[in-house]
């Protein structure tokens, strides 16, 4: 997979020789402004490639005449159930067996994809961070308490693979969790699940996550796997639609104690 030019330039930087300094026997602090001038040497670096980059930003992928969004006050995470799909559709091919489940967090996703026409810089100021795909194996019980680590958590974090409803009151709630298609998820069963490796690692507090088994790195950030099916839709003459809603069902009220942080289930 050939790296982007702004993983490139970072590489460059971190490669380039510091120019020799007098030891000094004293620690000084200098703001970063405007008033230090560019390092020609540093310039000679950063100047070709920052050219590709800003020309790259502006190439065109697909249509999104939609728009595809975050959600808000209780709307469904529609552009995190579009990233989770793409999650479990770029695992399969590369363990060679059907992903079940796959989950990443809302957090991560920084900015909704506007209608229109995307381009690459949309697809970075969406995910900015290197975060990898990562496949693990997960029983099928495992893969309930970590929906329902999502939920507690922030409501409910993007999934693909299954569908969720809380019924009840914040005082006394229930929780199913069924596969996509409606049938019952086997506890005992073991499963291919698709995540990042942030989460894996253990961020935003879903620790099962943790307790996964056999993870396989694929070496694909979740920013180039969007990138890729988002050239592969253009390519196609596809628009980008969002994801049908319906994944989550929690009703108002329970949302509203998450928030509180007075919900338990």
């Amino acid at each position: 997979m050939k790296p982007s030019p702004a993983s490139a330039l970072v590489a460059l930087l971190l490669a380039a020789p510091l120019a020799a300094q007098p030891p000094s026997a004293k620690a000084e602090v200098i703001p970063v402004t405007e008033a230090i001038p560019d390092d020609p040497e540093i310039q000679k670096v950063i100047a070709p490639l920052a050219e590709e980059i800003r020309a790259s930003f502006g190439q065109p992928l697909v249509q999104a005449p939609q728009g595809v969004f975050r959600g808000r006050r209780g709307e469904e995470n529609l552009l995190g159930y579009w990233v989770s799909d793409v999650m479990r559709q770029a695992a399969q091919p590369l363990v060679g067996t059907p992903v079940r489940f796959a989950i990443t967090n809302a957090g991560g996703l920084r900015a909704n994809l506007r209608p229109g026409q995307l381009k690459v810089g949309d697809i970075f100021e969406l995910m900015p961070f290197e975060n990898e795909l990562i496949v693990i194996e997960l029983t099928g019980a495992e893969v309930i308490q970590v929906v329902k680590e999502g939920l507690l958590r922030r409501g409910g974090e993007p999934c693909s693979g299954v569908k969720v409803k809380v019924e009840g009151t914040p005082q006394q709630a229930t929780l199913v969790v069924t596969w996509e298609d409606g049938s019952p998820i086997d506890p005992a069963a073991v499963v291919k699940v698709a995540t990042t490796d942030y989460l894996y690692g253990g961020g935003d507090s879903i620790p099962t996550l943790k307790k996964g088994r056999k993870p396989f790195t694929t070496g694909v950030t979740l920013r180039q796997m969007l990138l890729d099916q988002c050239a592969a839709l253009g390519k196609a003459g596809k628009d980008l639609l969002p994801p049908a809603p319906g994944r989550y069902t929690v009703p108002v009220p329970i949302l509203e104690a998450i928030r509180d942080k007075t919900f338990k289930l």
